[in-house]
């Protein structure tokens, strides 16, 4: 079995959006969390995954199902938010292992809904301990002046966008392909092995 601290997690978050203000009461929640595990020591996506959260505080609207292809009833149907950070802890190790995202978004909307839904961060505090910013790690590699988005970084890499822009599942894994890359341009941060060693992490209890 290989050890843990070869797998990273890249996660990509869609929430509840409107075109312009929420509607009073309503607040971001996120409704479906995408996550495709990488092998950092072998450089491959090993698998792909999609946890679906139902809403608590807002609805999904017409202009977010336009967007991400997701439906108010296609939420209902998914889990809590507790419930997803759960599955994140014990199915994927989220406390443990190393992860990253296509910017700050994902970590920041994690942090806020685990504080306003009283539900311990699936990722360990400080919220950045683990994270990897790789819109940020990509910028500096390709020595760009401003950060892309993902769909032009996949363009400056010369990589196919696969599924469909703005779905979660299918961001993590066209994110995890630009991790790849970044590997192979020997850029990505050596984070990975550091947080998986005794002791080395003050911070876990």
């Amino acid at each position: 079995m290989r050890h843990q601290s070869t797998l990273l997690n890249v996660i990509d978050v869609e929430a509840t959006c409107w075109d312009g203000q929420p509607p009073p009461g309503s607040v971001n929640e996120i409704i479906e969390i995408g996550l495709t595990v990488v092998d950092v020591a072998a450089r491959h996506r090993v698998s792909r995954h999609r946890v679906l959260v139902r809403p608590a505080r807002s609805r999904v609207s017409g202009f977010c199902t336009e967007l991400t292809g997701l439906t108010q009833a296609e939420v209902e149907r998914g889990v809590t938010f507790a419930e997803a950070c759960r599955i994140l802890v014990e199915e994927y190790e989220a406390g443990k292992r190393p992860w990253t995202s296509w910017g700050e978004y994902d970590r920041r909307q994690f942090a806020r809904q685990s504080q306003a839904d009283g539900v311990a961060y699936p990722f360990g505090y400080p919220t950045e301990r683990t994270h990897t910013n790789a819109k940020a790690v990509f910028t500096s590699s390709y020595g760009l002046r401003r950060k892309p988005g993902m769909s032009h970084a996949l363009q400056i890499a010369g990589l196919p966008l696969e599924g469909r822009h703005h779905r979660g599942e299918d961001d993590a894994w066209n994110i995890a392909a630009l991790v790849l890359d970044l590997l192979d341009r020997g850029a990505w941060p050596a984070t990975d092995t550091a947080v998986q060693q005794p002791g080395g992490i003050p911070q876990q209890q």
